[in-house]
């Protein structure tokens, strides 16, 4: 009995549903269509020169067993690739595919008016295609001993280690990093990238930004080199692309984004992403990308706690040969709570300001610096000078506070300082404690519930505490 090139197909697909998983199915067999069916030779029509090759290079063997049971041992198959043309129309060209029962066919060679060649033009401009002459764009500076660890990035930066361990071969394929400005989302994703290169020297790593891929596309677009930029991503192992909200309505860059994504994880390969938000926040993208983003890990970076801001400052100066005071340095931290790059920059102004004048970094000069060269900053008094003013008005030697004493003076005025502290200061109860002695964050919720009471029920004390607390804002003006 005569069948339809459709009969024949659908009852491929339906073999073939059984042996892929959903996602494979969908993305590799439901784009194809059955073309025409010449006796025993089924002619199937895909979208790309790249779509071809990799069907060719995974599902040889079961599309030849497949083809082979509907129409006999004598079966062959035949590709019609769609290739777009310069004025924007698209033509099929045929690739005759040996018979199955002759071997398998990985990549034969065609003939097409198109250049798949060795000579595929490199968007990075780079001679030959080689992937010992691919550089990878990476800033060597960017590692992983510079990337401070503090609870605001664990999660990432442990993803990351892991992804630079074993690209490809976690679950955490894409990784997605997503934070604000400044938050360490470029130096983490090319710590990565240079992490893999030290490990695996024969992996071909690449970072690239989303507007240098975008302007790289509407080259390509305009040279008629579609299909070289896709070759050449293909040949990257690890993709690095930052900033891919900027891909935001650009429709075009998207969907070739999107044969390049489901190419590079279908292989194995790794992609690492960055992003200012998560990818469901991501406005202006394609359901079908932002639902790609989310098969691997999406890891978020905050903003850093003051104890991780203090150690970025200390890894910054040992790193540039710099000592400064353990009080200036904490002055810095409490006051820059933005983000990292802020940070860094406060410190570079300071140490600048310091060489040209020949002063001596003091308090003074720090603040004077910070006002007038970081906008936006958040004025925040240190608790060595909160336990400093309370202990002058109480007329007791700061460092007693830290002492475990049960002297009514003493204990009321370091009950006062920890209430001060929680309320005019971000740091936690558990860093509050540490000011004094190393007690834990119940001491300082009792000692700040000791005063809430005393202030509520005697107003000399009240007036007390008003009093050292106008000292303390005056300090900071």
């Amino acid at each position: 009995m005569n069948q339809s090139f459709e009969t024949v197909w659908d009852n491929c697909l339906k073999i073939i549903k059984d042996n892929v998983s959903l996602q494979s199915f969908k993305t590799w067999f439901e784009p194809i269509k059955p073309v025409k069916l010449n006796s025993n030779v089924l002619t199937i029509e895909v979208p790309s020169q790249f779509f071809y090759e990799w069907l060719e290079e995974h599902y040889v063997t079961l599309l030849r067993k497949t083809i082979k049971r509907e129409l006999g041992n004598d079966a062959r198959l035949e590709y019609s690739i769609v290739i777009e043309n310069s004025s924007g129309g698209s033509n099929p060209y045929t690739i005759n595919i040996p018979t199955f029962n002759t071997g398998t066919a990985k990549n034969p060679e065609v003939s097409l008016p198109i250049n798949v060649g060795s000579s595929i033009k490199n968007p990075f401009i780079i001679p030959g295609l080689k992937k010992v002459n691919i550089d990878s764009q990476l800033n060597p500076n960017y590692n992983f001993d510079s990337f401070v660890e503090g609870d605001c990035n664990r999660l990432a930066r442990s993803a990351g280690f892991a992804v630079a361990s074993k690209p490809g071969g976690t679950a955490f394929n894409p990784l997605v990093i997503y934070g604000g400005v400044g938050l360490g989302k470029t130096h983490l994703a090319q710590a990565i990238g240079n992490q893999i290169k030290l490990n695996f020297n024969n992996k071909t790593v690449l970072y690239v930004s989303s507007e240098k891929f975008a302007n790289q596309f509407i080259d390509a677009l305009k040279s008629n080199a579609i299909n070289d930029f896709i070759h050449f991503y293909q040949l990257i192992d690890i993709l690095i692309i930052d900033d891919i909200q900027f891909f935001a309505n650009k429709i075009k860059t998207q969907d070739i984004f999107f044969h390049i994504f489901n190419h590079l994880h279908q292989s194995g390969k790794q992609l690492v992403l960055t992003s200012d938000r998560a990818p469901k926040d991501l406005e202006g993208m394609e359901e079908r990308l932002i639902s790609r983003f989310k098969w691997g890990l999406s890891a978020d970076l905050q903003l850093p706690d003051f104890e991780t801001r203090v150690a970025i400052l200390e890894k910054k100066m040992y790193a540039d040969g710099i000592e400064l005071p353990r009080e200036i340095i904490e002055f810095v931290a409490y006051n820059i709570n933005t983000n990292v790059r802020e940070l860094e920059g406060a410190l570079i102004s300071l140490l600048a300001q310091s060489s040209l004048n020949k002063k001596e970094v003091d308090l003074d000069l720090a603040k004077k610096i910070i006002k007038n060269f970081v906008k936006g900053i958040s004025r925040e008094v240190s608790i060595d000078f909160i336990q400093k003013t309370v202990c002058e008005h109480f007329n007791v030697q700061a460092d007693k506070l830290k002492e475990k004493t049960r002297k009514r003076a003493i204990v009321q005025a370091r009950q006062l300082s920890m209430y001060l502290a929680k309320n005019m200061t971000k740091n936690s109860l558990k860093l509050i404690g540490k000011h004094f002695g190393g007690r834990d964050h119940s001491t300082v919720i009792h000692s700040c519930q000791a005063i809430q009471n005393l202030i509520d029920t005697d107003e000399e004390f009240k007036d007390s505490v008003h009093e050292i607390q106008k000292k303390i804002q005056l300090s900071l003006s």
